[in-house]
């Protein structure tokens, strides 16, 4: 016992000794350090048309946070604010950050000692027509075996001098930033579809209200065309067109039912609910929600928020962070083994000085011939880290032009709706005209059927025009990056958790 006293006393005492040795050592961590990438920009965007003043950028990046609310409309907000709790897809991405982070540790654990317990005991019988010197094979004097008894321990220790293991932990730490963007990044892409299929839902639900009149117009029309021609006014042709149109535009309404139907399922499913949920609370007739105004400042420095440059930034940092792990294997690889197993024959003897082995050691690796492996290694790395540099600044252009493009299209779009709106008036009024003219009998039902399918096209352009210019709306949005910053990044644990696990789990957590 004294001995197992004395030996882990010399432990206490070497542990400490390679602890402080292994912190002075722990500052020469080989590889390059992560340096962002600064690309040269504009102050403002091209197509904003308007220099910012403090006051403006302030609330702009507050409208910022929550855009959907700038539609007014307090039925998208609840789905919003559903999708975000019940989205399958961002419950995918929530468990893959959890994931990202285990591994994270899982690198983290190479800094500490790696210590494993061991016991067992049993019987040892060899054959007794060994050679065993001075007994002659097969003598029943040979011993043939033994009862072995024996316990310990087992420890491992590597001393991280040129920082592979932290180059490791950095990289990890970085897919773990990555991760994070990713899952704002598919936030934005159900909020943007949600909102979209939102806009169209209710679009589609205004065309159908624009059928119903025009079914009402073209019943009015052949009601009159009847009666015309029962007064021997009108003739059979005319009545014939008028059945026609009124067909026309019976038919007309059907597609719309059905596309009402397919979006109210597409809602649905990003709400993470059964398809048919939704179909009685969204098929109540609604407005089609407004155009916000736009935002009064755009400063280039807002696109940072888009979560597809900030997870390239983070790929370019993992990337370079491999580089140190690729250049740390070029320099000597420091562990020091440790081993306790004490073994006897009975029990008694276990702890006995005699009965105590153990082994303690510091072993170095310093890699010598490997035919080029860890230099090939490292350019490849470096190749990595150069595609991961290039790939974020082309993110950097990309998003600046989808940001010029949404701008350019809500500024064009908003024009192109003020001259369809009064084009739809004007067609209204051509075919109002048109109908008293023909019942009056001053003009031909051609006149009517043509002012008619004039007032109907331009009364839908109007209404595919203003879609549009909604989707703009959504597009300018998503393409700055906004609306994630409210969000609370993951609510979602784990299958198993550690309570659930076995005493050894909870106790070091392994």
């Amino acid at each position: 016992m004294r001995s197992g006293r004395a030996y882990i006393r010399l432990m206490r005492g070497a542990t400490s000794w390679l602890a402080a040795g292994s912190m002075m050592l722990s500052g020469c961590t080989v590889g390059p350090r992560f340096r962002p990438e600064h690309m040269e920009v504009g102050a403002s965007f091209v197509e904003a048309r308007h220099v910012a003043t403090p006051d403006e950028i302030r609330r702009t990046n507050l409208e910022l946070i929550d855009w959907w609310n700038r539609f007014n409309d307090p039925e998208l907000t609840r789905l919003v604010t559903r999708a975000v709790e019940g989205n399958y897809d961002l419950k995918v991405a929530g468990q893959r950050i959890l994931s990202e982070r285990a591994l994270r540790d899982v690198q983290a654990s190479a800094w500490y000692p790696q210590f494993d317990a061991n016991a067992g005991g049993g019987d040892d019988r060899h054959s007794i027509n060994i050679d065993n010197w001075p007994v002659r094979p097969g003598n029943p004097l040979n011993r043939p075996g033994a009862s072995y008894l024996t316990y310990g321990a087992s420890a491992s220790w590597e001393i991280d001098v040129f920082g592979r293991i932290r180059r490791s932990v950095q990289a990890q730490e970085e897919a773990v930033r990555a991760t994070i963007e990713d899952r704002r990044a598919i936030l934005l892409t159900m909020l943007s579809s949600l909102v979209i299929d939102y806009l169209a839902l209710r679009d589609a639900q205004l065309r159908l209200d624009i059928a119903n009149r025009n079914i009402a117009r073209a019943d009015d029309a052949y009601r009159l065309s009847v009666r015309l021609y029962t007064e021997g006014v009108g003739n059979s042709l005319q009545t014939a067109q008028a059945k026609s149109e009124l067909d026309t535009q019976a038919a007309a309404r059907e597609p719309l039912k059905t596309t009402i139907s397919r979006l109210c399922h597409a809602i649905a499913v990003l709400l993470g609910e059964m398809p048919g949920n939704l179909e009685s609370e969204l098929r109540a007739p609604a407005r089609l929600p407004d155009v916000p105004a736009f935002p009064q400042a755009l400063p280039s420095a807002v696109i940072a928020n888009r979560p597809d440059i900030r997870a390239a930034e983070r790929n370019y940092a993992e990337a370079t962070a491999r580089i140190g792990v690729a250049v740390a294997e070029l320099y000597p690889n420091f562990i020091i083994p440790l081993n306790f197993n004490p073994n006897a024959s009975a029990m008694y003897q276990l702890f006995e000085a005699g009965g105590l082995s153990w082994k303690f050691l510091m072993l170095a690796s310093m890699p010598l011939m490997h035919g080029g492996k860890i230099t090939s290694q490292i350019r490849a790395a470096r190749a990595a880290a150069e595609a991961s540099r290039l790939a974020y600044r082309k993110t950097v252009l990309n998003a600046f032009r989808e940001v010029e493009d949404a701008m350019a299209a809500w500024h064009d779009d908003r024009e192109y709706v003020e001259l369809l709106h009064r084009a739809a008036d004007d067609s209204a009024l051509a075919n109002e005209r048109a109908r008293r003219l023909y019942a009056a009998g001053l003009t031909g039902f051609l006149d009517v059927l043509t002012t008619e399918r004039t007032a109907l096209e331009a009364e839908n352009a109007e209404a595919t025009a203003r879609l549009d210019h909604l989707r703009d709306a959504v597009t300018l949005y998503v393409a700055l990056g906004a609306g994630w910053q409210g969000m609370a990044l993951t609510a979602q644990p784990l299958p198993v958790s550690l309570s659930q696990q076995n005493t050894l789990a909870r106790a070091f957590q392994q």
